[in-house]
């Protein structure tokens, strides 16, 4: 069975490039633990751990080519030159990444330093959930089936009038649907398609890669520098090394009404917007707009890029409150790489624990607005909401 799944070092999203030159500038020395999470509680047929094991082998041989260095430089210029040097000399080290099966259950880890471990993430998820597939001989719509569905989609965005993202990349259900879905967006989301988190797939669609940062930022700063910290110096080290570039903040590591209660009029004001990546849409809007107005700030100059399990019909809803309120854009994922007359994974892998240089190993905490997405032992997820104050 062919196990090369991934043709670019690019093939990724853009927020682990972004974050890991913040990384290379600000904690060289930083190690960290990831860990797989099988929130859906897939079956893995017998033999899935070996060809998992040769598919990130082969990462190895991955490297960011001329052109595509070319290509950040031209399309991010806020990526110094020597992190792109830096890219070009990376290589995915295998031996950073723990692969054990246990009858039906697979238990995937990766350790090694932040700066380097940023990357695996995402592509490692894509080979998970291609694996998945292909390894329990499940079949899926044919290519012209899946261009329609596309199609169908992307036409009834461009007359809702709204801008849409696709944000797919960690449980598409092949490489092969993700062009599909490109080349399809690409030909007819003229009025409504901006463009995608994968950088690989920005590169060939001749756009700018789009992302900024994910909750593993806010996640290691709480361990670093405390809970009631995290936001503050998350979004302190993010202008330092962004200025105003890529300034879409992502509100929910420790729920938004704690977020906001710090996102005081300085970062109000620098950062483009925010990002809703979990809880009721239409009541984080009202907050949004809320904080905004509380702050002076006209709401309608701002932005929210909404990416919470999204499809045509929530879309519309939020589409319909927002109207003339706010901007906003929509980042799609699974619905739009993963459609294909199959039940999709439900699976990620989250950041677990962080080192510092000269500390100890410790446990980092996630608490989403929705209970069930919150990260962490319960001892440290409970420390958390004390130290924050939330019931």
């Amino acid at each position: 069975m062919e196990t090369t799944f991934l043709k670019s070092i690019l093939d990724n999203d853009f927020y682990k490039f972004t974050m890991q030159h913040a990384v290379i500038k600000l904690f060289p020395k930083a190690r960290v633990r990831y860990a797989f999470i099988n929130r859906g509680k897939h079956q893995f047929p017998a033999g899935f751990v070996d060809l998992l094991r040769k598919s990130v082998d082969e990462m190895a041989n991955l490297i960011l080519k001329k052109d595509e260095k070319h290509y950040l430089s031209h399309y991010c210029p806020y990526l110094d030159p020597t992190y792109l040097d830096f890219l070009q000399g990376y290589r995915y080290d295998p031996t950073e990444v723990q692969i054990i099966q246990e009858g039906s259950e697979i238990k995937v880890t990766i350790e090694g330093f932040w700066y380097r471990t940023i990357l695996w993430e995402v592509p490692l998820m894509a080979l998970i959930s291609e694996l998945f597939y292909k390894t329990n001989l499940l079949i899926r719509l044919n290519d012209e089936a899946i261009k329609n569905v596309t199609k169908e989609k992307i036409d009834n965005y461009n007359a809702l009038g709204v801008a849409i993202l696709e944000f797919g990349t960690r449980r598409r259900h092949s490489y092969d649907v993700h062009v599909l879905v490109n080349e399809t967006l690409h030909t007819y989301g003229a009025q409504s398609f901006i463009g995608t988190s994968n950088v690989h797939f920005a590169m060939v669609n001749n756009k700018r890669p789009l992302g900024t940062h994910a909750h593993e930022w806010f996640m290691f700063h709480a361990a670093q520098y405390g809970f009631k910290m995290a936001n503050l110096i998350s979004l302190e080290h993010w202008t330092q090394v962004y200025g105003g570039d890529l300034g879409i903040a992502l509100t929910d590591t420790y729920t938004t009404d704690i977020f906001f209660d710090q996102f005081d009029k300085k970062y109000s004001k620098l950062f483009d917007g925010v990002r809703h990546d979990s809880g009721d849409p239409i009541a984080f809007a009202q907050k949004v707009i809320a904080h905004y107005t509380k702050m002076g700030i006209d709401p309608r100059s701002k932005m929210i890029v909404f990416s919470d399990s999204l499809n045509y019909e929530k879309v519309k809803i939020i589409a319909n409150f927002c109207q003339d309120k706010i901007k906003m854009s929509f980042g799609i994922g699974t619905n739009f790489t993963n459609d294909v007359g199959l039940p999709s994974m439900n699976m990620v892998i989250k950041l677990t624990e962080v080192k510092s240089d000269h500390a100890h190993w410790q446990g980092v905490v996630k608490l989403s607005d929705e209970k069930n997405k919150n990260t962490g032992t319960p001892e440290m997820i409970a420390l958390a909401k004390e130290v924050l104050g939330i019931k």
